[in-house]
């Protein structure tokens, strides 16, 4: 249960300056908690580590009060108050991020409180130490690796996220200057599959998926690798999807073919952000803070969109939040049957290519290939078999 009343600090306490990317903390034998209130449109996850990857513990609701131990460094995040990769300490493993919080007083650092130092200087965000020069970044011991991608360029990140901000890419080939490596968010890339991100010499990150490098030792203050579930096989995946596919069939009338490709194509078969942080499988997203009856609340996050023309650009989203992955598919089917503009697909209730081709139609996606894809999907994996009419 988290602590919810108010500890004063016995001594002054020197500031956590999160703009600056400078933790500092007070005498470490005078550290206390410092109440804070959350500010989160819905709920906020508790992660037993500073990171989107880190399995969730529980969950704080808007305008609760909680008790902050220190602060750490983590995975980015833009929130509701900031956008900031330091992590608040609720307690051993309960780790909330700061981009929600609004703290009544002074945070410290959870390093200097640990090594009961002075207060003390820890890595500054790594889109201040890309602006510090190459100058800085030649003091920096490095070990030297090559880029591997069959996917064209390759993003550099402000964080260990697919959500992070984009701050340049690299080309197959390239060679990039390694630090450390930090766990962040999965990856399948050309050379692996992995949550390890690597840390370049100039404070940014690029996914271990995509590297061919020695091996890298763990960046100092990075949380270890948690142990999670392996990831699904396809198999595995379809047989999980299929209940919640056939509910939503039942009642609203999406046939479970489309619903099971949709989120096969959209969820990258379960792997992707947005489905194991919040399991939400389709990308459905809040509208003025509304998440609908099935979802549990909404999460703010940094997208790219694209037109049907193929121009992309960077905006932000907020997207709807799931209790279990069945909740996702029934939403799925109440999106589709509640919107208008797919209406006319409910006349093809029982012929799942032609209920797809009219939604896609209608506007559901812009990439020009998705009926494809997704008939493509139902066919290879055999997923007719599971529309229940036959």
């Amino acid at each position: 249960m988290l602590h919810t009343a108010r500890r004063m600090l016995t001594a002054p306490a020197l500031a956590v300056v999160i703009g600056a990317g400078l933790l500092v903390a007070p005498q470490a034998a005078n550290a206390a908690s410092v109440a804070a209130t959350v500010d989160v449109v819905g709920t906020l996850r508790i992660r037993t580590a500073p990171s989107l990857a880190a399995p969730i513990v529980g969950a704080v609701h808007d305008e609760q009060r909680v008790a902050v131990e220190c602060a750490t460094r983590g995975t980015e995040v833009r929130g509701s108050q900031r956008t900031t990769d330091v992590w608040d300490r609720l307690g051993t493993d309960r780790y909330i991020s700061h981009a929600y919080v609004r703290p009544l007083g002074t945070i410290a650092s959870c390093a200097a409180i640990r090594a009961q130092a002075q207060p003390v200087k820890v890595h500054p965000a790594p889109v201040q130490a890309a602006a510090a020069g190459a100058a800085k970044a030649t003091a920096v011991k490095y070990t030297v690796g090559r880029i591997r991608s069959s996917d064209g360029r390759v993003n550099v990140r402000a964080g260990v996220s697919l959500t992070s901000p984009v701050r340049g890419t690299l080309a197959n080939g390239a060679r990039v200057n390694l630090v450390c490596g930090v766990v962040g968010a999965r990856v399948k890339g050309t050379v692996r599959t992995t949550t390890q991100w690597n840390r370049l010499s100039n404070g940014l990150y690029v996914s271990h998926a995509y590297v061919v490098t020695p091996t890298l030792h763990l960046c100092p203050g990075a949380p270890r690798p948690v142990q999670s579930t392996p990831a699904l096989t396809p198999e595995q995946f379809i047989a999980r999807s299929v209940s919640g596919a056939q509910r939503g069939w039942r009642d609203y009338g999406v046939p479970p073919s489309v619903t099971i490709a949709q989120a096969i194509l959209e969820s990258g078969w379960g792997r992707s952000d947005l489905s194991v942080a919040d399991r939400n499988f389709f990308g459905i997203k809040c509208f003025n803070g509304n998440h609908g009856p099935l979802a549990s609340g909404c999460h703010t996050y940094q997208t790219q969109e694209c037109t049907k023309a193929g121009k992309c650009f960077v905006t932000t989203a907020s997207f709807r939040t799931y209790a279990s992955q069945a909740n996702s598919y029934r939403d799925h089917g109440y999106f589709l049957r509640v919107n208008s503009r797919y209406k006319p697909a409910f006349k093809y209730t029982r012929s799942a290519n032609k209920f797809i081709w009219t939604v896609w139609k209608a506007g559901y996606a812009t990439d020009p290939n998705y009926y494809t894809k997704i008939t493509g999907i139902m066919s290879r994996w055999g997923l007719y078999r599971y529309d229940t009419w036959k």
